[in-house]
């Protein structure tokens, strides 16, 4: 799939800005803040209903403005053309397909952008939340049944946790039902997500053969949220009284985590920062491969400060693979990177919020 169009309007520092794109690589180059890192989080709103980068998601409005949106053309590789539009008024964002309001899972389902940036290392070094979105957002796209389920285990856990912050501890038939739709959806979730990583292993198993050979073989390692054992039912009644006293459910789908082992770095600690870059482009890479192996297509591929992020010789083994596959790839950097001064790419130069194609 690809961008053909792309207007952004009271994003960041980018007031209007209306872009044609090509196939292939597309370069946005220009000083520190001038707003190119900007149209990379355009693109991957769309996908995902969520920004990239750290921060209140009140500085995604430009200053002084009350609303944003993004409206795109996308064509997939079957010859396809969708109209897309996502929109901000306050807290409350709004989906168009078409010109027909959808719902955000029917946009993020439509676009695919996957993203490597200066804050991507923290797939690998960071906390379990920015791990599980990586593997849900997999999930979600190549197995159907998943944000049904997704959807009614959040639900459950919301009135949980109401319940569990009540001044006066509820009767226990309160529980019930909630714990009973956990348990199911719990179920249903963990064997959806079991089945996307065993499609992923070999994909990321290649990757970073290629990215970080002298770390040898790798493993993906998954814990669900819960003991392996016995039914999170069972659990959630008998850990009742321990999580009224935290006023949260402490266990369950939403407390899975993932990591990556290699045979000569077990632990994340053994791994360099420059590493952890590279483990999480090699996932990056995985799971746009995965989705190209699934779907028919590649997504987009958004690279973020590309030569400060990787040294000149991954620049090029990255830009080299994305092109033999024919992906659409968004690149930033203060100047065009080295491994892109050879082979087709356009050019925009970015100012103040002002896109110029340059070549």
């Amino acid at each position: 799939m690809r961008l053909e169009t792309l207007r952004i309007r009271g994003l960041r520092c980018l007031a209007d800005a209306s872009i044609s794109l090509e196939p292939g690589v597309t370069v946005f180059s220009g000083a520190n803040g001038a707003g190119k890192t900007s149209v990379l989080e355009a693109a991957f709103l769309l996908s995902h209903a969520r920004s990239f980068r750290a921060g209140a998601k009140d500085a995604l409005l430009q200053r002084g403005a009350d609303a944003l949106s993004v409206f795109a053309e996308l064509r997939h590789e079957d010859g396809r053309v969708r109209r897309l539009g996502l929109g901000r008024q306050g807290a409350r964002w709004e989906a168009k397909m078409d010109g027909e309001t959808a719902s955000l899972s029917e946009l993020v389902g439509e676009c695919a952008v996957v993203c490597f940036e200066p804050g991507s290392h923290a797939l690998i070094a960071g906390g379990a939340e920015e791990r599980r979105r990586y593997l849900d957002w997999g999930v979600f796209h190549v197995e159907h049944e998943f944000i049904s389920a997704w959807r009614r285990y959040q639900r459950a856990l919301k009135q949980r946790n109401t319940l569990l912050r009540a001044a006066t501890p509820p009767p226990e038939a309160l529980f019930l039902p909630w714990e009973a739709e956990l348990d199911a959806t719990a179920s249903t979730i963990d064997r959806l997500r079991e089945l996307y990583l065993a499609a992923l292993r070999p994909h990321i198993g290649r990757a970073l053969a290629g990215l970080l050979p002298e770390l040898g073989p790798v493993e993906m390692r998954y814990r669900r949220g819960w003991a392996d054992d016995v039914s999170l039912g069972e659990l959630l009644a008998s850990q009742r009284g321990r999580d009224l006293a935290r006023g949260h459910t402490t266990i369950g789908s939403h407390r899975a985590d993932w990591s990556i082992v290699f045979e000569h770095a077990p632990l994340r600690e053994h791994l360099s920062r420059g590493q952890e870059k590279l483990t999480a482009l090699g996932c990056t890479l995985a799971q746009a491969s995965l989705y190209a192996e699934r779907r028919g297509e590649w997504p987009i591929v958004c690279l973020d400060d590309l030569a400060s992020e990787l040294d000149k010789s991954h620049q090029a083994a990255v830009v080299d693979q994305l092109r033999s596959v024919g992906a659409q790839v968004l690149v930033t950097g203060t100047e065009v990177p080295e491994a892109l001064q050879v082979g087709p790419a356009r050019v925009f130069h970015v100012e103040q919020g002002l896109l110029n194609p340059l070549l």
